[in-house]
């Protein structure tokens, strides 16, 4: 069983930057999209990113579109998510997640927290106003 584990939380201002990173355990890392999700108090876990297993496409939820990068090292076992123009309404725990199946290329919709079957522990980020 692959172990997940994030880092790089924490508190921010309003309009700053973070950059969360997930060390992943185990030799398959290379073979399986990642992704990161993120929940808040009170709310369901939503998508927020996914880079394909090859590193080739990524995709986001629209509320992050333009503000937030996902991208991976096969070589470190590793998948970040640099954060920019932070707003208060990012405010959640973030988790990162392995895909279930492995080389897929590419999503027609919006992955979905099921589409993954390993998880991260998670990491907090607070952005303040």
């Amino acid at each position: 069983q692959v172990q997940l584990v994030e880092s790089g939380g924490g508190l921010v201002q309003a309009g700053g930057s973070l950059r969360l990173s997930c060390a992943a355990s185990g030799r398959t890392f290379g073979f399986y999209g990642m992704g990161w999700f993120r929940q808040a108090p009170g709310k369901e876990r939503e998508f927020v990113a996914v880079i394909t297993w090859s590193g080739g496409n990524t995709y986001y939820a629209d509320s992050v579109k333009g503000r937030f990068t996902i991208s991976r090292d096969n070589a470190k076992n590793t998948v970040y998510l640099q954060m920019n123009s932070l707003k208060p309404e990012d405010t959640a725990v973030y988790f990162c997640a392995k895909e279930s199946q492995a080389f897929v290329d590419s999503w027609s919709r919006n992955p979905r927290a099921r589409d993954f079957g390993s998880w991260g522990q998670g990491t907090q980020v607070t952005v303040s106003s």
